[in-house]
């Protein structure tokens, strides 16, 4: 099989790209922004810059290529920066999509998109995959939005939302909540942390796994992939401040009301994982466990 990943250069991207590299004998087409900021070498792996909100360029690479499964994880995923640069999030995340799966059409691709708990309001989370959509920033209304251009495209589909990615980015340097804490705490700088609002953060590699048993089952419709803990941003913060026994004190237990932030937060998000238990067989790890895994070294 050929597999095509959008945003293979992100946290999600690279991890995908490694777990299909070290597990399958699939063909990978990894896509990004600019060039590769990765070293993965293996003659399966081919990288071709691409940029998702040039439609004929998206086209014109995927009618070349012909993969048979589309990974597209690529996305503007900076909630404040979508609800001020509303334009720019919806070329990303939303006329990109839909020339996606244009493009897909063509050459009868399956499509896999990667969605987020941010299309629900946070008023009765955790939420189950039937629970009715209703975003309150922009950037979930432009995730509903391309989810909507996936289900409504006449392609066999699956859509992955996922809840508060965490995990170590294999190159590069990219900021979770896990590493801004450690990173804040090693230096003794005091921060102030949320405490009201609750979701089930997901270790970026159950995430890739979840993908890819999505990929082997051929399966189909909408999955809530996420942890199993329902955990609010300050238990996380204190959970990594005592594995790695750096000073809790620094931690402030805060309300989201004392930040100003361009963007609303849902406060109760979360996901009931169930339908990905049943129907994949997915079996994440604890958030502690999770962060045993991103912060032991390798050898």
């Amino acid at each position: 099989m050929k597999i095509l990943i959008t945003g293979a250069n992100g946290l999600l991207g690279q991890h995908l790209v490694k777990l299909l590299l070290d597990t399958t004998t699939h063909d990978i087409i990894a896509t990004g922004k600019g060039e590769a900021r990765f070293a993965f070498q293996d003659s399966r792996l081919h990288y071709f810059a691409l940029d998702i909100t040039d439609g004929m360029a998206v086209n014109l690479l995927l009618q070349k290529l012909q993969p048979d499964t589309i990974i597209h994880c690529a996305a503007l995923t900076q909630v404040d920066e979508c609800e001020q640069h509303p334009i720019k999030a919806w070329e990303i995340n939303v006329t990109a999509t839909r020339f996606i799966v244009d493009a897909a059409k063509k050459i009868n691709a399956f499509i896999i998109f990667v969605s987020t708990d941010f299309v629900f309001d946070g008023i009765h989370g955790p939420y189950k995959e039937a629970d009715i959509v209703n975003p309150v920033s922009y950037y979930g209304s432009t995730k509903v939005a391309a989810e909507k251009a996936v289900q409504q495209s006449g392609l066999q589909y699956a859509i992955v939302r996922t809840c508060l990615l965490y995990g170590y980015i294999l190159f590069g340097n990219r900021s979770n909540i896990v590493s801004w804490v450690k990173e804040n705490l090693e230096q003794g700088k005091n921060i102030k942390v949320v405490s009201d609002q609750w979701r089930t953060p997901t270790f970026v590699e159950d995430l890739a796994k979840g993908i890819l048993l999505i990929v082997e089952k051929n399966a189909v419709g909408l999955f809530h992939i996420s942890g199993k803990d329902f955990l609010n941003p300050y238990d996380m913060a204190i959970t990594t401040a005592d594995y790695l026994h750096l000073n809790k004190s620094l931690i402030e237990k805060v309300d989201a009301s004392i930040f100003t932030q361009p963007a609303k937060r849902p406060a109760k998000t979360g996901f009931i994982i169930d339908k990905a238990k049943f129907d994949l067989g997915f079996n994440p790890l604890s958030f502690r466990e999770g962060l045993k895994k991103m912060l032991t070294p390798i050898p």
